[in-house]
């Protein structure tokens, strides 16, 4: 698979798993035999990764993320994100900015996934912005 190929793969992924809040049919859809994670919120393999997706689209309902840039190459993508958390009775709305790595497998399948979050701050020391 090529990088571009991968990139729409990995979108595809994302958005079906976190925007559309379906995670097994994701995981179904768009990784391969084996699924690595990274982040350490999170239990390797395919199950671990939809039952926290599950509990996030019931705790955190109308979360979103945005895609704001990409970057291909080889079999990894990087997906730069503004992901938006809904207020819940214990938090307050929030918004992150994210980097989400994935690798693939030769059949354009995820199999690896890194992430690192940041909180957008309401102010900063310059005027460059998050994104």
């Amino acid at each position: 698979m090529t990088p571009s190929q991968n990139t729409e793969t990995a979108k595809a992924f994302y958005d079906l798993m976190f925007n559309q809040c379906q995670p097994a049919r994701a995981v179904g859809l768009y990784v391969g035999a084996e699924y690595i994670q990274h982040n350490p919120d999170v239990a390797d393999g395919k199950q671990a990764f939809v039952d926290y997706f599950e509990r996030m689209a019931k705790d955190y309902p109308g979360k979103r993320v945005e895609f704001v840039r990409t970057v291909a190459e080889g079999d990894k993508v990087v997906l730069h994100c503004l992901q938006t958390w809904p207020a819940t009775e214990t938090s307050e709305a929030q918004e992150y900015a994210g980097i989400d790595i994935f690798r693939f497998d030769s059949n354009g399948k995820v199999v690896e996934h890194w992430d690192v979050l940041q909180i957008v701050p309401e102010a900063a020391l310059h005027d460059n912005g998050m994104f």
